[in-house]
């Protein structure tokens, strides 16, 4: 499953200047780093004394970054607090460049923060600080009228879902019905909760474990992979659906019964923390670029094999994914 040199070159050429909106559960992710010097007198547990702390996109932040790297022009949506991570984390996207006019804040939740503490380079412990509960009436408000605001300047949707309660049911269909009564793109990354409501999207994209969830059963094999991916295409009435299977690739169904498995281009898996938010964002532009969604799976499969060899949450460059193609 490869893609000639010079095709690669065309779409990913394309990219350039295309407006992807981008709603859904925007998170920041903290890495506090130091030395183990001793075991606390207060605990059985390791004292790490952090020596540098880094702020890094996590969530829909990381699809944005990852378009903004392919040469897109994204516009984020989505939730923030009122607090000092909100703060930063206007200071992330003013210093990426990444246009923050749809960024909300919110007086009832904090922003979304995953704090990852790292000790003699082994991971230690995660501490997460975040609301779930579903956008109040009016957050939901603003949210649709943000996206009514831009939706006539875009070249296409990606909803990014991590259950955290930007993407509700309202919000959802809302937007798909929009994208669809003007004939837009619109990508779903979809998480447990509210699976099987992104009806009718162009491409919908689950992992192994969230589809296992939702149908209730373990698959793996070829065949019972196959079973599935058509039921959720004709349940959702999606144009195709685009499942990631981790160290077997991609599988990408289309109507007509059309099935193709795309193993996976890994040579050294180091970390695949983000590896989805790169397959969704490459697929997308890909799609929006001109090419077939045979030709746009290829690519985003490609740029998931360069960014799980990567540790930590990196977006995938327009150059790097150019250069691996041509190697």
């Amino acid at each position: 499953m490869k893609i000639e040199a010079k095709r690669a070159h065309e779409i990913i050429s394309s990219f350039a200047q295309k407006r992807i909106l981008i709603v859904g559960d925007i998170m920041i992710d903290e890495y506090l780093s130091g030395k183990v010097t001793r075991i606390s007198p207060e605990a059985p547990v390791p004292v790490v004394e952090i020596d540098h702390e880094t702020l890094r996109f996590g969530g829909a932040a990381n699809v944005a970054l990852n378009l903004k790297s392919l040469g897109c022009v994204p516009l984020l949506i989505g939730l923030i607090g009122e607090d000092r991570m909100a703060d930063n984390f206007f200071d992330l996207m003013n210093d990426s460049n990444l246009e923050t006019s749809g960024l909300i804040r919110s007086h009832s939740r904090p922003t979304t923060v995953k704090t990852r503490i790292i000790g003699d380079d082994q991971h230690i412990a995660r501490v997460d600080r975040e609301a779930t509960e579903a956008a109040n009436e009016q957050e939901t408000k603003n949210i649709k009228q943000k996206i009514e605001t831009v939706i006539g300047h875009i070249d296409g949707v990606i909803l990014q879902d991590y259950n955290k309660g930007v993407l509700t049911k309202d919000v959802i269909s809302f937007t798909i019905k929009l994208c669809n009564s003007i004939g837009l793109h619109v990508s779903v990354d979809p998480k447990f909760t509210n699976f099987m409501s992104y009806k009718n999207a162009t491409i919908f994209k689950p992992n192994i474990k969230e589809a296992q969830q939702a149908v209730a059963k373990i698959f793996n094999s070829d065949k019972e992979v196959e079973k599935v991916g058509f039921e959720l295409l004709q349940k959702l009435k999606a144009e195709s659906v685009l499942l990631t299977r981790g160290q077997k690739g991609l599988s990408l169904f289309e109507r007509n019964n059309q099935v193709i498995h795309i193993p996976t281009l890994a040579r050294k898996v180091a970390d695949i923390s983000g590896a989805g938010d790169t397959v969704i964002s490459t697929v997308t532009a890909a799609c929006i670029g001109g090419a077939t969604k045979k030709e746009a799976a290829i690519l985003a499969n490609v740029a998931a094999g360069i960014v799980v060899e990567e540790v930590g949450i990196l977006p995938i460059h327009k150059d790097r994914l150019l250069a691996q193609i041509a190697s």
